[in-house]
């Protein structure tokens, strides 16, 4: 039988659904004096040049099972495996070219460029430079986070992002042809993500399981008292009658 569901029911659940275009997005800064020297006091505004972000996916991996029972195959999740990268989008100022500038300097920090020239080294023209890489946790960030929420903000759904960086800058085409916004792509890599509750809050999801199970545990300590009342009550009226 198909469940009755009345209007008000249909409105409650279906009429409001989640809009895209109401999200936020905080770039998270690696511990590097030089990329925070580009940037300076404009983290606000290059974290509101964010146009479209991606809320990010993860799947599990599984082992297949064949032999537990006779002609049953079972799927074992062993390992979560999540999206290599996110892909953001920014706007880009016609002042400073703040994305294009600090995601390049960002990527100049992994690479170590700019200390090489300063030590001495071959400058990045010369068709015989090199580099050296740094070690990841001197340009992995963190604080990377995306947050949706809605027009009233009365609800949110926030996602972190562990140990982030550039991985890639997409071109940027400019042409004669009629004129349109300039933006910068970048691929940022991340090892893993959390996600948190929202109802505007950014509450810590494992600080909700001893209040959830405290509550069950009322909720079963007052059952049990009912059921105990009432077989008492039950046992002294079979008692009365014989």
């Amino acid at each position: 039988m198909p469940n009755k569901r009345s209007i008000s029911d249909i409105k409650s659940n279906l009429l409001r659904p989640a809009l895209t275009s109401h999200f936020e997005v905080e770039v998270g800064l690696p511990n590097a004096e030089f990329v925070q020297r580009i940037l300076g006091a404009n983290q606000d505004q290059l974290n509101l040049m964010c146009a479209e972000a991606k809320l990010p996916g993860s799947q599990l991996t599984t082992l297949d099972i064949t032999n537990d029972f006779t002609g049953v195959s079972e799927k074992h999740a062993y390992r979560r495996m999540f999206d290599d990268r996110i892909d953001l989008t920014f706007y880009v100022d016609a002042t400073n070219y703040l994305p294009i500038r600090f995601f390049e300097a960002w990527i100049r920090f992994i690479t170590d460029e700019d200390n090489e020239i300063k030590d001495g080294g071959k400058n990045p023209l010369d068709p015989t430079y090199f580099y050296r890489m740094r070690y990841s946790n001197e340009y992995a960030a963190a604080g990377l986070k995306v947050t949706k929420f809605e027009r009233d903000y009365e609800s949110s759904l926030q996602y972190e992002f562990v140990k982030s960086y550039p991985l890639s800058i997409s071109s940027m085409p400019v042409s004669y042809e009629s004129s349109s916004l300039l933006k910068c792509s970048v691929s940022m890599a991340y090892i893993r993500y959390i996600t948190r509750p929202g109802n505007g809050s950014n509450t810590d999801p494992r600080s909700l399981t001893p209040t959830i199970f405290a509550q069950a545990n009322d909720i079963i300590n007052t059952t049990g008292g009912i059921l105990r009342s009432v077989a008492k009550a039950s046992g002294n009226v079979i008692d009365a009658l014989f």
